[in-house]
């Protein structure tokens, strides 16, 4: 299951359109807190997450997850990259950080080092 949150409708439908392309199951969030409060948390084995959502932001979910002892490879996507943010995806343990508009292809290839992570 791969996780899409993302507070863009368009951005989020189209996100899950190019995953489940490829054949993989997706489940779609508005919001970092509506995903920490769904039952597939534990059955997510990768997050496509905005960074920039109102409430709380994608670093923020990943955190959480973290203080949860919760591992899932995570990809940031963002309409403001900078090295800051970078920065603190690495820290994070992220796949990649991206920028909006992303390419479709590196997000797949990003994809497909989570799942290889994640097994």
């Amino acid at each position: 299951m791969i996780a899409i949150i993302d507070d863009d409708d368009e951005v989020r439908s189209a996100t899950e359109n190019l995953i489940q392309s490829c054949g993989h199951d997706t489940c779609t969030f508005g919001s970092a807190q509506d995903f920490l409060d769904s039952t597939v948390v534990t059955e997510s084995q990768c997050v496509i997450t905005d960074v920039h959502m109102p409430g709380m932001s994608g670093m923020e979910l990943s955190k959480a997850l973290h203080d949860r002892g919760i591992d899932i490879p995570t990809i940031f996507i963002t309409a403001f990259p900078q090295e800051r943010l970078r920065q603190q995806a690495e820290a994070l343990g992220a796949i990649d950080l991206l920028s909006k508009p992303f390419d479709a292809g590196r997000l797949l290839t990003c994809v497909e080092r989570a799942l290889e992570r994640s097994r």
